[in-house]
């Protein structure tokens, strides 16, 4: 059974649903915002992918290496950030990341 072209926009933008509901509706806890945001990325370089494969082209793979490395960028400086806040306020509310200006 061949999976259509469709199929697999169809599941990139259930991926990017997800990911939006998830930033928007839990504005709480980061961790969860962080994962939100890998599922945008992930979404995007799905979309990046397939679009790819069917067009016979090499550029769309070659961007979704550069998006997985600002995603893992992303990731490294979000946790450091998160290890700070708890440091200074041993919490990781998003509420009271506003302390951390310099």
């Amino acid at each position: 059974m061949s999976v259509d072209f469709v199929h697999y926009l169809l599941f990139s933008l259930s991926l990017f649903c997800v990911g939006v509901w998830g930033l928007f509706l839990n504005r709480k806890n980061i961790i969860l915002m962080l994962m939100s945001i890998e599922l945008l990325l992930l979404s995007v370089n799905l979309n990046f992918i397939f679009f790819s494969v069917r067009l016979d082209d090499l550029a769309g793979q070659i961007f979704s290496l550069f998006i997985l490395t600002v995603a893992a960028a992303e990731s490294a400086i979000g946790l450091a950030i998160l290890v700070i806040l708890y440091n200074v306020r041993f919490t990781i509310s998003v509420e009271n990341i506003n302390i951390l200006k310099g």
